[in-house]
């Protein structure tokens, strides 16, 4: 199958699988998805959807978090992973945000990953989702589906991952196929033992074909 069919026909069965693909992450401005987001580094959505809550409460903008210590933002995510980095980095991004960015979080990705603890990916996951712009944030199971399947062929990083992935998705559906690539990664193509049964990709799927339609990958 040429690459652009097979892109196509991914979109397509992903799309009616999955039509309200969206974050997990519970948020209310792209402040809080942006927080949200540094906490789920290397952590479940789940996990960080029980912290921020209670942490959203005390300190619901840059403004007020910029007023918080690293230890009392601690307090409040201490069960997540890398807490103390990560308390590290939201009080730093918040004082930046307020002393050089008028309190806004930049649209621009650029200017996003000039903020304390956001790389590539992050301020992808912000333009993809605070503001509606064509992005491929690629997380590990972006990565690790997109190969499977053969969006991509011996991708070695990330960045290959998404140059190849924003190349052959249409720009108007980009941020949603991140979507549609991460649950399916989440639920289904899992990363030890992927759910081929369930898989509506299946006979698409590189890895399956290779294995002979065994599960084991």
């Amino acid at each position: 199958m040429r690459k652009k069919e097979l892109y196509r026909q991914v979109a397509a069965r992903l799309a009616e699988a999955m039509p309200t693909a969206e974050t997990e992450l519970h948020y209310s401005t792209p402040f809080q998805l942006l927080v949200a987001v540094v906490l789920s580094a290397q952590c479940t959505d789940r996990r960080v959807n029980m912290v921020t809550p209670a942490l959203f409460a005390a300190y619901p903008t840059p403004e007020a978090m910029a007023q918080a210590t690293e230890e009392q933002i601690f307090e409040y995510i201490h069960s997540v992973s890398y807490p103390h980095s990560k308390s590290h980095h939201i009080a730093g991004l918040s004082r930046m945000l307020v002393d050089e960015m008028g309190g806004e979080v930049p649209t621009d990705p650029e200017q996003l990953q000039r903020l304390p603890g956001v790389g590539r990916k992050t301020a992808n996951v912000m333009a993809a989702v605070a503001f509606g712009q064509p992005a491929m944030p690629v997380d590990t199971h972006v990565f690790r589906v997109a190969n499977r399947i053969g969006l991509t062929v011996d991708s070695k990083t990330p960045l290959q991952t998404e140059r190849e992935l924003v190349a052959n998705f249409p720009s108007d559906i980009l941020a949603k196929a991140h979507h549609w690539l991460l649950l399916h990664g989440r639920y289904v193509c899992q990363a030890r033992k992927p759910h081929c049964a369930d898989c509506c990709l299946a006979d698409l799927c590189r890895h399956h074909r290779k294995k002979g339609g065994d599960d084991a990958l």
